[in-house]
């Protein structure tokens, strides 16, 4: 089985991942915008239990969802990079920002959410994408 190994920037704050992601998605929220810094954000989700180690120390940041569900984002408090989060809906699951893994080759998110708040200047150009709104 394959380990997929993701930390912050610094190094500070690691986890490893056992086996392929059930979902590899980007999201256009508005939230996930201001999170990353970037015009959207990429999350693979693992079940729980393939998250197989989390060192390091993290903070966390509780945000409630346009739904009112709320997610729990754990970030390295010493680069503040956004490490991996939980969905207060989904227990079982926990997403890991695909940047983590610094892996090019990492596989193509397969969905796409919040799409009417996409900019128009990012469009998906090398893969097909099942729409979720």
């Amino acid at each position: 089985m394959s380990v997929r190994r993701a930390s912050c920037s610094c190094g500070q704050l690691q986890l490893a991942c056992e086996g392929e992601p059930v979902r590899i998605s980007m999201c256009h929220c508005l939230a996930c915008q201001q999170r990353t810094g970037s015009v959207f954000g990429v999350q693979a989700r693992f079940p729980r239990e393939a998250v197989t180690a989390i060192t390091g120390r993290s903070t966390s940041y509780v945000r409630v969802e346009d739904s009112g569900n709320s997610s729990t984002f754990h970030f390295c408090p010493e680069c503040g990079t956004t490490v991996y989060w939980e969905f207060g809906t989904l227990p079982e699951m926990l997403a890991v920002a695909v940047g983590a893994f610094a892996d090019p080759s990492f596989p193509a998110p397969r969905v796409s959410v919040y799409e009417e708040r996409r900019h128009a200047w990012a469009l998906p150009t090398a893969i097909e994408l099942e729409h979720m709104d």
